[in-house]
């Protein structure tokens, strides 16, 4: 944020610079109509390059932390991707060392019967 106030100053300053030129070259008198408009043209476009170089510099600045701040989230999530591929990988592990265990549970339960009767029957006498 102070970046962004420092560099409005600066323009407004450039500005201002520009201001200065272009009333000293309507203010001098000296010469012909000519000259006049002469100066008063040299004077716009010096200060029209300097604000742009002064926005060309603004852009470059602006380019490069945007730049900055993407490649940082590139690695972050290349870095979450790969965080995900390792917990994913360890959880398809845990799976198959526990799948035989819980099998072998499961059919004993199954094999195992017991024949017993149901506690509703009764006996016809």
């Amino acid at each position: 944020m102070a970046s962004q106030t420092q560099g409005i100053q600066q323009l407004l300053q450039a500005e201002k610079r520009a201001a200065e030129k272009v009333a000293e070259a309507r203010k001098s008198e000296t010469g012909i109509l000519s000259g006049k408009a002469r100066r008063l043209k040299q004077a716009k476009e010096e200060a029209q390059a300097e604000i742009e170089q002064y926005r060309l510099e603004r852009e470059k600045e602006f380019q490069q932390k945007q730049q900055a701040a993407l490649g940082s989230q590139g690695n972050l999530s290349a870095e979450v991707e790969a965080q995900t591929r390792k917990k994913l990988q360890a959880m398809q592990g845990g799976q198959a060392r526990g799948k035989d265990r819980v099998l072998r549970q499961l059919l004993t339960i199954v094999w195992d019967v017991r024949p017993q009767m149901h506690p509703n029957y009764r006996l016809a006498v």
